[in-house]
Order: C-alpha cells, then structure tokens, then sequence
C-alpha cells in the first residue's frame, strides 16, 4: 500500500518542479520532502523524478504513477470531507521499548491527542532492533530506542545506565553454569549479557525468557538467576547490583523521527524533555 503522505510529496514535486517549491507548499523543510521520495521511490522500486533536470520533471516511472497518485489522494480528501469530525484523519505512528512507555511519556501523548484532535496517535512497544528497523523501512514516523551508538540523524540521544542483577534475598553463591533471566533472542540486553559471559570465561543457561522489562525483574526477585537491567528500572524492585561483574558499558536511548516541523516537531521536542529527565 503507498503511502498517501509519499504521494502527496511526490505530487507537489512533479507540479512545482521544485524541491523547494514543493516543501513550501507542504510546510516541511526540504530535507524531509527528498526523505518522503525517496522512501516512496523505494516503495515502488523505481525513480519518479529526473533530479538533475531543471525544472525537476517526473521519469516515465513517475509519468505512470503521476495520474493514480493524484486519484488516491483525491478519494482520500473525498473521505475526510464526509467525516463531520475531523478526528484522526490523519497519524503519527510510534514506536517505543516498554520501558520507555512510563507513565509521564503517555501524559505527553495524551495531552498532545487532545491539542491536535485531526492526529491520531498509534503507539506500538517493542524490542529497540525491530523498532529500529522497522523504522527505516517506513513503518513508524517516531521511534526512541535503545542501541549503544546513536546513528548520525538521531534528533537526541541520552545516557541509559546498565548493571547486572541478582535477588536482593540472594544467600551464597552462583551455581555454575550461572542461570541467566534473559530478554527474548535478538533483545540488546541479551547479546550484551553473553559477550559478558564470554568475557568472563563463565559458563550459563538461560533460566527465563521474559518479553517485557517487568517480567524479567520479577523473576530476578524472585531468585531465578542474574540479569542485565537498566539501573534506573531496578530502583525500588528487590533487587542489588551483582558485584563480581563491576559496572557495565553504558546504552544511549536515542530519538528519531522523519519529519521536523509542525506537530510532529513539537511531540518529539516534548518526548526528548521526558527522556532527558529519566
């Protein structure tokens, strides 16, 4: 399915023949309308506009999907137009680690649905690689994630503490093979929790597999095994630092987002400020 917004980009650029022109008339910075066609060139599987061509003209790709472009967003303005309340006629789709997902991140967004009543959010958790890739492929327009390095076109990126776990009530010592309280495979926390195991020259087994935050520091209160947590999340959970594992390499949660003007602009300057005080 295209994209109504690529489209719409696409359009601008064909009628004005002018990458500029075309940001103007669509209130977005040029940067964001040669992002929008280029994930619509990519979509398709070809290139729509002669670039090097002044005025920019359409190649006899974008000729082809020039006239269909203009239909499905005639039909879309057709259909809000017969929606009396203009509510979520249009989305920002978002993608966060549950962890992220706090109580003061969703005050942001509901405060943010009740300003702009035309936007609909769509909010989904996940691990931070899927988001990250699902991201690039077009899927989400937001996404604060997890990673060890921010990539260049982060619009923010903070410092996220990590350090291994085990049970406050914990008496004794570690079995070997040590039991690990692990995320799910492909989880950033996981791998990093093996290359430390390899490090160590330790022997292991995975104990539990939780799909969320809460799940995987409840088992480690409970006593099921160590497990690699953000420090900030352990606070208040009966929980300590494992101490023969010393300090961590720290994590970067970082923000990103396509588009950099107008309401979008502004929920992601509002989510920086709550990942700037965690």
């Amino acid at each position: 399915m295209l994209d109504p917004r690529l489209l719409r980009a696409f359009v601008a650029i064909a009628d004005s023949g002018s990458f500029t022109i075309a940001a103007q008339r669509l209130h977005m910075t040029q940067s964001t309308i040669s992002q929008q066609l280029g994930r619509l060139e990519q979509a398709v599987g070809h290139m729509l506009v002669d670039r090097a061509a002044r005025p920019v003209r359409p190649t006899a790709a974008g000729e082809r999907l020039l006239g269909h472009a203009r239909r499905i967003l005639s039909l879309q303005q057709e259909a809000e137009s017969l929606l009396a309340d203009p509510a979520g006629s249009a989305s920002i789709r978002i993608g966060l680690p549950d962890d992220i997902a706090s109580r003061d991140m969703m005050r942001v967004f509901a405060r943010f649905s009740e300003q702009y009543r035309a936007v609909r959010l769509d909010v989904t958790t996940g691990l931070s690689r899927d988001l990250t890739r699902r991201y690039r492929a077009g899927e989400f327009d937001i996404i604060a994630v997890k990673e060890p390095t921010p990539s260049a076109d982060c619009r923010a990126s903070f410092a996220e503490p990590i350090g291994w776990h085990e049970s406050a009530d914990r008496q004794g010592d570690w079995p070997d093979p040590l039991p690990l309280v692990a995320f799910p495979a492909g989880g950033l926390y996981r791998d990093a929790m093996f290359d430390r195991i390899g490090r160590e020259r330790r022997r292991c087994h995975v104990a539990f597999t939780g799909s969320d935050l809460t799940s995987v520091l409840t088992a480690v209160e409970a006593g099921m095994g160590l497990s690699l947590v953000p420090m900030r999340a352990a606070t208040g959970r009966a929980v300590r630092p494992y101490a023969p594992f010393g300090a961590e390499v720290e994590m970067r949660v970082s923000l990103y987002a396509w588009d950099d003007a107008g309401p979008t602009a502004e929920l992601v300057a509002q989510m920086a400020a709550v990942l700037a005080a965690r």
